[in-house]
């Protein structure tokens, strides 16, 4: 990845709580082997981005499990994220980046633990034309919005529905109406559900993410995770 000073990438993540995290997962796998799944995703993006050159900075929630984020990622820079709602969450975290001297900002979940660098690349370039850049995922939403600071609009985070697989259009709307230049990625891949998971396992047994904490984890459960038992 090459050197873009000015560039903030913002990583949203939740604490590593049974029964808190990627709960559509749990009730297919288990809470347990959910919570295990859900540390490698994060585990794995962040070997990975804290191996370029852009400034990474953990978004996580609750506010209050700081001690807990910063013993589980010693390295990272961890920020409470702060609103209501993702919405505003999200709308915080850019304000808070810009407002510190970035000129750039990327957010990205933590449900994409296989998405390639090169595309973080494409997105961070691109906003060097582009007014903002947006990467729809399969289910509807988006795994990753950026901005540059003069052209960032905090309109795409309010009236959305979260959660829903209407995300992704409506926020094009309001784009749309806001007139502006936007680079869309190519489509991604949340992992929310088991079949979800399956297919991340199954598409990446010959990519350079086999490698990973988290392909690890499911070959070694395979059996288990796939078969259904909890």
């Amino acid at each position: 990845m090459d050197t873009i000073h000015d560039l903030s990438l913002l990583l949203f993540i939740k604490s590593p709580e049974k029964g808190s995290v990627k709960s559509r997962l749990a009730a297919s796998v288990g809470e347990e082997t959910a919570l295990e799944v859900y540390k490698n995703f994060v585990l794995d993006l962040v070997a990975a981005l804290q191996k370029g050159t852009l400034t990474l900075r953990i978004y996580f929630s609750p506010e209050g499990s700081k001690e807990t984020i910063e013993n589980w990622l010693p390295r990272s820079v961890c920020i409470a994220q702060e609103g209501k709602d993702l919405g505003e969450r999200m709308e915080n975290a850019f304000l808070r980046s810009f407002s510190s001297g970035f000129q750039r900002a990327l957010l990205i979940g933590s449900d994409i633990p296989d998405l390639p660098v090169a595309i973080i690349d494409e997105a961070a370039f691109s906003l060097e034309e582009s007014d903002a850049v947006i990467g729809p995922s399969s289910d509807g939403g988006y795994y990753l919005i950026g901005f540059r600071n003069a052209t960032f609009l905090p309109d795409v985070f309010h009236g959305i529905r979260w959660g829903t697989a209407s995300v992704f259009r409506s926020t094009m709307e309001v784009f749309e109406r806001s007139c502006y230049r936007v680079h869309v990625l190519p489509l991604w891949h949340d992992v929310d559900t088991v079949d979800d998971l399956r297919s991340l396992f199954t598409r990446n047994r010959s990519t350079g993410f086999r490698d990973s904490r988290t392909m690890a984890y499911l070959m070694e459960n395979r059996q288990r995770i796939f078969s259904g038992s909890l």
